[in-house]
């Protein structure tokens, strides 16, 4: 007898993945350990990251919106603004060094930067350009919505139970004036591009494992007990600045974040990592879950992820989203506005096709 004859049928790619029809694919991920409906859950990360934190709002979860809208404001305001999206204000954060930087910011580890942009009489948070589309009256002010960012972010960790995180990218530039890494490339969603001080740099395995792992000790310096749930975003990248093919250049992306989530919840009890990235684009979807953009996920993508995700802490299947095991023809709806919070989504803008 040989160890692969006592391997239950999910082990085998034909059992588990060929045979059975796409939404009885199940099994993908087993809880490390239990979220409660009264745990204080928040989620941070890529733009994929803020369909998790509405499902468990929608699903009576404990997810805490930090950084609550001021009063007065339609619901078109607080979206543009970015109220309610994640747990903190912080707009996307596709790096690991970013989360980390916030962290690092909120708990006085660091001093964060004092550079800001100024365009057409206002003022712009080079950390996060496109929370507040029509810009500060003045330097102060900016300051001061940081400050409150901030300040969320410190008491949040304090009293949570599960971090959720989304890794989105490992291709990101850096300021080398003040060594900070920006969430977007300055002269794309706001800011002048200098090409003597703004840099690109692609993370490596050991650079995001770095950054990931002293952000969780920033976080667990305030909250010992603080549990982590990783995913990596399905989303691909909209243009790589390597020089290389979009294609390859996710793949290699993603990779390395799905690499780091693997071995950081391999090596840790209160670490995890949630397969999100695998269920939208595995082999047996086909791209169903994709807009014909093949970037922008499909609400039944969302559902059919969220669904696996609820289920599997309930220890139970995940529900077919569908009323038939048939995947959904992608090229029959046109494409949602999803790119309005995927300020990564700009960069296409810039294609010369």
């Amino acid at each position: 007898m040989n160890p692969y004859q006592s391997l239950p049928p999910r082990s085998f790619w034909r059992t588990a993945v060929a045979e059975p029809a796409w939404a009885d694919i199940d099994g993908l991920w087993t809880p490390k350990f239990a979220i409660g409906q009264d745990d204080v859950l928040l989620t941070a990360g890529s733009c994929f990251a803020r369909h998790i934190g509405r499902a468990l709002r929608d699903r009576g979860m404990n997810w805490r919106d930090a950084e609550l809208a001021p009063p007065g404001l339609t619901p078109e305001q607080r979206r543009d603004r970015h109220f309610g999206v994640f747990s903190f204000r912080t707009g996307n954060i596709y790096t690991a060094a970013v989360l980390r930087q916030w962290f690092a910011w909120a708990l006085g580890a660091e001093e964060p930067p004092r550079e800001v942009w100024r365009e057409d009489g206002r003022w712009y948070d080079p950390c996060r350009p496109s929370v507040e589309p029509a810009g500060h009256a003045s330097p102060d002010e900016l300051f001061a919505a940081r400050a409150a960012t901030l300040a969320a972010i410190r008491g949040a960790l304090a009293e949570a139970d599960c971090l959720i995180f989304t890794l989105g990218l490992t291709e990101a530039w850096r300021d080398t004036a003040d060594g900070t890494v920006l969430p977007v490339c300055p002269g794309t969603v706001r800011g002048t591009f200098d090409p003597a001080r703004h840099v690109f740099h692609n993370f490596t395995f050991e650079e995001v494992r770095r950054d990931l792992t002293a952000a969780v000790e920033l976080a667990r310096s305030v909250n010992p007990g603080l549990r982590v749930l990783l995913t990596v975003s399905p989303v691909p990248l909209t243009a790589t600045a390597t020089g290389g093919h979009a294609l390859t250049a996710t793949t290699h992306s993603k990779a390395v974040l799905r690499a780091v989530a693997g071995e950081l919840a391999a090596g840790h009890e209160d670490i995890d990592y949630f397969p999100a990235y695998e269920i939208v684009t595995g082999t047996p979807f086909r791209g169903a879950f994709f807009e014909p953009n093949l970037r922008t996920v499909t609400r039944e993508g969302v559902a059919f992820v969220m669904d696996r995700f609820f289920g599997a802490l309930a220890g139970r299947p995940g529900a077919a989203t569908g009323p038939s095991a048939t995947a959904p023809d992608r090229h029959d709806r046109p494409t949602a506005g999803e790119d309005f919070w995927c300020d990564d989504a700009v960069l296409d803008y810039y294609n010369a096709r």
